[in-house]
């Protein structure tokens, strides 16, 4: 099974997740904080769902991804719906030569991707070569307690006709860290048979505190952070830090 049709599969899990609070949660922002230009980078935009939304909604999108596969199959989404997106093939930590933006994303928890703190950092450096002054950078990540509590929970189970899974969650050696594994079975329709797929996925989070030094040492003005698309100071026990920061003038 190529993974461009476990993408799609990914897809049809992921259609639970609130695609559309991200999208009104950059539009507020961008309201708020006087964000007049429509250019924006989607970066680690993987198959390209928020990318082909933010597109819907407005905004001149280019989409950025390490995966060439989950950009094949973003790539397809957008001329699906008729939408002239670009998509480049990149690192988030060695972004490079793509212009100026007035508002860059990493959305969807992808920053937790990255394994240690000097990635993050030389992130941020490279968004900030990216942003226009006053632009503004938005991303999210999971929260301290869902990597400490609420992934230690598991396993997870989903069993469908088409697609099931197991996932099994284990602590990483890094401090508020998870090692995720695992297993589909996802029917192949030509034989009438399932075929396994193994994945492996690491991520790693911060203290609220971490994220707002390094915005700050990488020349950004912090601005606000919010939790589950609550309005207000996270709480004890959120679920998605949301951060917002802006390129000083």
């Amino acid at each position: 099974m190529t993974y461009q049709r476990f993408a799609y599969l990914y897809d049809t899990l992921m259609e639970d997740v609130p695609y559309d609070e991200w999208v009104e949660w950059v539009k507020n922002l961008t309201r708020k904080y006087g964000v007049n230009g429509k250019k924006m980078m989607d970066l680690a935009c993987g198959t390209g769902e928020l990318s082909v939304r933010f597109a819907q909604a407005g905004f001149h999108v280019t989409g950025i991804d390490l995966s060439e596969d989950m950009l094949a199959v973003a790539q397809t989404k957008a001329d699906r719906n008729g939408l002239s997106i670009p998509f480049y093939h990149q690192d988030m930590t060695q972004l490079n030569g793509l212009g100026e933006y007035d508002l860059i994303g990493i959305f969807c928890d992808s920053l937790n991707y990255l394994h240690e703190p000097e990635d993050v950092q030389q992130t941020f450096a490279r968004v900030f070569e990216h942003l226009k002054p006053g632009g503004l950078f938005l991303f999210d990540v999971h929260s301290i307690f869902k990597m400490d509590v609420i992934f230690q929970e598991g396993p997870f189970t989903y069993n469908d006709e088409e697609i099931s899974y197991i996932w099994n969650c284990f602590p990483g050696e890094a401090r508020h860290s998870v090692e995720h594994e695992l297993t589909f079975f996802v029917l192949d329709e030509s034989t009438g048979q399932y075929d396994r797929v193994e994945e492996y996925h690491y991520q790693r989070t911060y203290e609220g505190t971490q994220y707002i030094k390094l915005l700050e040492e990488a020349g950004f003005e912090f601005l606000e952070s919010i939790a589950d698309f609550q309005q207000g100071e996270p709480g004890p026990e959120p679920e998605r830090i949301l951060f917002a920061a802006r390129k000083r003038f």
